[in-house]
């Protein structure tokens, strides 16, 4: 009997030793501080223009071309250029044997003075025949066969003239001049050959590259749409000479010139549905060279009232849905579905989903859970991470729980 006791005693122990347990969990819960709700950095949503901008493939040609070829047949004395090198329009290239041309020009003038000679006494004679048919001495007969005479004369020296000339023309060919500015390639032809004037033998090519053209396609389709969108009033073609063309070279790097759109064909690639376009571009340091293959960034059309986020905003759902956190006005973060347009540098254009006035959780996004209190601070792109790694202060950038969001793919 005394040893049931003793169980009931430990019992009723045991009970009261649990209640106190539990009481005091109880109190140390309710006595526990609750965590605040998370700053995070939020933009104020304003609709602007934004540019439509489509990248596309292209390659780099030369505005002109031009074949040297000799322009009298001979043989070659002298290559007088450097190869690789610019040459400007004029530059003596070539040099022909020039001893035979200088004989033909002698030769030339001996004819034009022979003819002056003979046109001189036909008009000696005519003078003569002139005065005597005033007096009446000459018969009418006499006068025209001397006018006839001086007619034919002053012929004959026209037509020595123009042989001098043809020979001084053929005797200056012997110097092969670039026909345009430009960089000369290799010399195709070396001294001691014989090349002729009958446009069979080149001699070297030179390309100007300064300004060069860029010759970039683009889907027929796409184009069309941009064109309808344009026409229907949803898009805004640019102004002529405010279109902004961007050249971008295959490892991602911008030109640092802009360039200026020419045209684009009247026509479609009945193989590849594409059209093409043609750009200009300056080229005072050679960095472009023909058959480079680029990348042009063109600005077709303009979209007024277009809402644009962050790309660092946006989250994405498993199935790579897109997805943004607004701001409620009473402080609530909400999960918002939305569409993706375009991306422009480091904004996407949204297409749906989100409109002017609202307020976008751009910081802090990893710490937000849908449906609970936020404190909203300004957010402004300094805030940003730069190129260098290195982060400009920004209340809510500087939490040490603050992780950026990973970079989206569209």
């Amino acid at each position: 009997m005394y040893h049931g006791q003793n169980l009931r005693r430990l019992k009723a122990c045991i009970f009261a030793a649990a209640v106190i347990a539990i009481s005091a969990t109880g109190l140390q819960a309710q006595d526990a501080p609750q965590m605040p709700p998370p700053a995070v950095g939020v933009l104020n949503l304003k609709a602007h223009a934004v540019p439509v901008i489509s990248e596309l493939p292209g390659r780099v040609a030369a505005t002109r071309t031009s074949e040297v070829r000799a322009r009298v047949s001979g043989i070659l004395q002298e290559r007088v250029f450097q190869q690789g090198t610019l040459v400007k329009q004029g530059d003596v290239l070539y040099r022909i044997d020039p001893r035979l041309f200088r004989v033909r020009v002698e030769s030339a003038e001996a004819s034009l003075r022979r003819a002056e000679a003979t046109r001189d006494n036909a008009k000696a004679q005519f003078e003569r025949q002139k005065t005597l048919r005033e007096r009446n001495v000459a018969s009418g007969i006499d006068f025209d066969n001397a006018s006839v005479a001086l007619a034919q004369s002053e012929a004959d020296v026209a037509l020595a003239q123009a042989a001098l000339d043809e020979a001084k023309i053929n005797l200056d060919y012997t110097e092969v001049r670039a026909p345009i500015s430009g960089i000369i390639g290799g010399a195709l032809a070396t001294e001691g050959a014989l090349v002729t004037a009958d446009g069979g033998t080149n001699l070297a090519l030179i390309q100007q590259i300064d300004p060069v053209y860029v010759d970039f396609t683009e889907s027929a389709q796409d184009l069309i749409a941009l064109r309808r969108a344009v026409s229907e009033g949803k898009l805004e073609s640019p102004k002529p000479g405010q279109a902004s063309v961007t050249l971008l070279f295959d490892g991602g790097d911008a030109y640092p010139e802009k360039g200026k759109l020419l045209f684009s064909s009247a026509s479609v690639d009945p193989t590849t549905g594409q059209v093409t376009l043609r750009a200009e571009f300056p080229n005072p340091r050679t960095e472009l060279l023909p058959g480079m293959y680029v990348r042009i960034r063109i600005e077709q059309a303009v979209q007024q009232g277009a809402i644009t986020v962050p790309q660092r905003a946006v989250l994405r759902t498993q199935a790579g849905r897109p997805q943004v956190y607004v701001v409620e006005a009473d402080g609530t973060a909400r999960l918002r579905d939305i569409k993706l347009g375009q991306s422009i540098e480091q904004d996407w254009v949204v297409e749906s989903g989100l409109k002017e006035g609202e307020k976008l959780i751009v910081d802090g996004v990893q710490k937000v859970r849908p449906d609970t209190k936020v404190v909203p601070q300004p957010w402004s792109p300094d805030a940003q991470p730069r190129a260098d790694g290195a982060k400009t202060p920004d209340k809510a950038a500087a939490k040490p729980d603050d992780k950026p969001a990973a970079a989206p793919a569209k």
